[in-house]
């Protein structure tokens, strides 16, 4: 008799226990683990589009001080500091149209391509994806201003 009450009051687990644990992990890894896989260029190209928009709501507010939106020559710089060339903005406002106080590089380590005025729009603002060559599918797809619309 004493010797299960030992084994009831015992902790630990047996073998058998384990190796289901183990089962049940491999399964789910198995599962879950494809389509991890993958989703990091999604999420990167999600943070373009996300980026993409934030600077296109900062140009709108930069077009509204200004009356005009920066030259290509100006560049997304306009929106942290005041331009010195081109054309001067008036009314630009003191501490610029950016939160962080700088222009943000594309999920890549890119810059973004900025046009004004743009081939389809007033302005166009370009990330060219994984590769940072223009064209491409997949992760090296283009993001592109007009198509976020």
């Amino acid at each position: 008799m004493s010797y299960y009450k030992k084994r009831l009051g015992s902790q630990g687990f047996t073998l058998i226990e384990i190796m289901v644990v183990l089962v049940i992990l491999g399964i789910l890894a198995g599962l879950i683990v494809p389509r991890i896989i993958g989703r990091p260029d999604e999420a990167r190209q999600m943070k373009a589009k996300v980026q993409i928009q934030s600077l296109t709501t900062a140009l709108q507010l930069y077009r509204l001080d200004t009356g005009d939106y920066p030259s290509t020559e100006q560049g997304l710089r306009a929106l942290v500091e005041a331009p010195a060339t081109g054309e001067l903005a008036k009314s630009w406002r003191e501490g610029g149209y950016l939160e962080k106080g700088q222009v943000p590089m594309d999920p890549w380590g890119n810059e973004y391509i900025y046009l004004s005025p743009g081939t389809r729009d007033d302005f166009d603002i370009i990330s060219y994806g994984a590769d940072g060559v223009a064209g491409g599918e997949d992760k090296n797809e283009d993001i592109n201003s007009w198509d976020l619309e």
